[in-house]
């Protein structure tokens, strides 16, 4: 990490609750929030950081073998994802980008249902009402849809009224390359005008695509919340335990109807962009060997190590569920099937729409106008 005091990367003043080698470090404004995670919750946490890695990686072999249009790597951000998810409540309603695949496990989403969308099968892949909305590919449009969301919890009295099962808050996760696009930007005027409970995480990778974070910007990211009002916190996101913390304190402030917090969780992509990219021509092996040094999975692993806290049996567990899942995904993934064509025009309203159903018809006749006499 950057020793820049003012530098976008800089670590000065970064919560950081366990080190790089595993060892907790006190803090006094976060500690609190962390202190009643227990060995079952920090098991919970790394068992599954192992399983999305394994899912990441079995996506990705099968992109390149064909199977996958395109994958989104997760790999590294697995702490500030997983971390974070793990502070939420039930009722919270999460908004993600297209590469929070640790979230979504979080949130009882079956992974290989993710990649539904990356084959091209479905047009999200999962059912969003149990609180984890569908991947959002237009860069940044979906931090208006959260703050949106938010704004409407807080008109239904859904915020501050004491009662720890009806108060919500909705998060948002999106890179450091979407804080330069007018939507982010746009939302949080939004939120601290109206005072809506959404938490914006955004997890600074360091690359958008193969622009460095000194290209978009000169500070930390988190210094641009304060300009609209909104408090900001910066966190070590290779710390899962730091990232909890702070997230529970934001998302508790936003039930509280204290209004909106931004997140900034400086991490680093290990992979691609996307499998379209080629890293090796924007950074060096030298800076990836740093980052992959602070890998998260080590760094909870070698804390539950250091505390007696991770057993032989659990880890054969852990190895044998990933196993498990990348089966799988890899038997799954190849069972899908191309589904009707027509099958677009399903779900773009919540009730019946009159030009959908005119262009269901019009493309149903186009479709029939290729068979022959035969059928063919």
């Amino acid at each position: 990490m950057s020793h820049d005091p003012t530098g976008p990367l800089s670590d000065v003043g970064l919560v950081r609750l366990l080190d790089p080698s595993g060892e907790r470090v006190p803090d006094e404004q976060f500690d609190a929030y962390a202190a009643d995670l227990t060995a079952d919750d920090l098991r919970a946490m790394y068992r599954d950081m192992v399983l999305v890695r394994r899912f990441d990686r079995e996506a990705t072999a099968l992109q390149r073998q064909g199977e996958l249009a395109l994958f989104a790597q997760c790999e590294g951000q697995e702490g500030a994802q997983i971390g974070s998810a793990h502070a939420l409540a039930p009722q919270d309603q999460v908004f993600p980008s297209y590469r929070e695949h640790g979230v979504a496990q979080v949130r009882g989403v079956d992974l290989p249902d993710v990649l539904r969308l990356f084959r091209g099968v479905d047009q999200g892949g999962w059912d969003p009402t149990h609180g984890f909305h569908l991947y959002t590919l237009v860069i940044g449009s979906h931090v208006l849809h959260a703050t949106g969301y938010a704004m409407g919890v807080q008109r239904d009295g859904l915020v501050g009224t004491g009662d720890p099962t009806k108060d919500t808050t909705t998060i948002v996760y999106f890179g450091d390359g979407s804080t330069a696009q007018g939507d982010v930007n746009e939302a949080m005027v939004f939120a601290a005008v109206n005072h809506a409970p959404v938490v914006f995480f955004c997890q600074n990778n360091q690359w958008a695509i193969s622009e460095p974070t000194s290209r978009q910007a000169v500070r930390p990211i988190a210094d641009r919340a304060p300009g609209f009002g909104i408090p900001s916190v910066r966190v070590d996101g290779n710390d899962p335990v730091a990232c909890y913390a702070v997230t529970r304190w934001a998302a508790q402030r936003a039930r509280d109807g204290h209004g909106p917090t931004f997140i900034e969780a400086l991490t680093y992509r290990m992979g691609a962009h996307t499998t379209s990219d080629d890293p090796t021509r924007y950074r060096t092996s030298e800076e990836e060997e740093t980052w992959r040094r602070r890998d998260p999975i080590d760094r909870l692993r070698a804390h539950l190590t250091s505390t007696g806290e991770l057993s032989e049996a659990f880890e054969a567990e852990v190895a044998q569920a990933a196993d498990d899942l990348g089966e799988r995904i890899r038997t799954e993934v190849r069972a899908m099937g191309a589904p009707a064509k027509a099958s677009i025009f399903e779900h773009v309203y919540a009730t019946p729409h009159s030009v959908v159903d005119a262009e269901r018809a019009w493309y149903t006749e186009y479709e029939r106008s290729f068979l022959d006499a035969g059928g063919h």
